[in-house]
This record gives structure tokens, C-alpha cells and sequence, in this order.
């Protein structure tokens, strides 16, 4: 994947765990619910990891753990 197809990934797993995460704020007994927010939940963090191992950090605040400093040399996204 290009960084620009897994960026379009990733915003969409995000989009599907939050309204999963919605939903189920309504109906916590959903267990199909519940196990495709955790299945998606999954999805994202791991192509969050391969974003970050290919691209550098994605996250800033110390919640993306990549060698220090490797955000400065990489293209902001207007530069790409």
C-alpha cells in the first residue's frame, strides 16, 4: 500500500470503530458489537504500526513509540 492508501485506510477503520463505540454506548449487551470493536480495534492499531514502521510517527505526545526525533526529517503532508 502507498502511504496515501493506508492513511485512507486507517481513517476509515478509525470511522468504523467510533461509530462501533457509539453504538455500543447504547446497547452494551451487543456481543456481535462488541467483538467487531475489537476485531477493528485490531485492524487500526496494526496498521497504525505499519504506517509508523514504513512513515514515522503518526501519533505525536509520546503515544507513537518510534526513535526520537525521526517526526523532524519526515515530508509534511502538503509536501508529498
Amino acid at each position: 500500500m502507498t502511504e496515501q492508501e493506508l492513511l485512507n485506510r486507517i481513517s476509515e477503520i478509525q470511522f468504523v470503530c467510533i461509530e462501533l463505540n457509539l453504538y455500543i454506548d447504547t446497547h452494551p449487551d451487543d456481543e456481535a458489537a462488541l467483538s467487531d470493536y475489537y476485531h477493528y480495534g485490531e485492524m487500526l492499531n496494526s496498521l497504525i504500526s505499519e504506517y509508523e514502521r514504513s512513515y514515522g510517527p503518526l501519533i505525536g505526545f509520546g503515544h507513537s513509540v518510534t526513535r526520537t526525533g525521526s517526526w523532524v526529517c519526515s515530508a509534511w503532508p502538503w509536501e508529498n
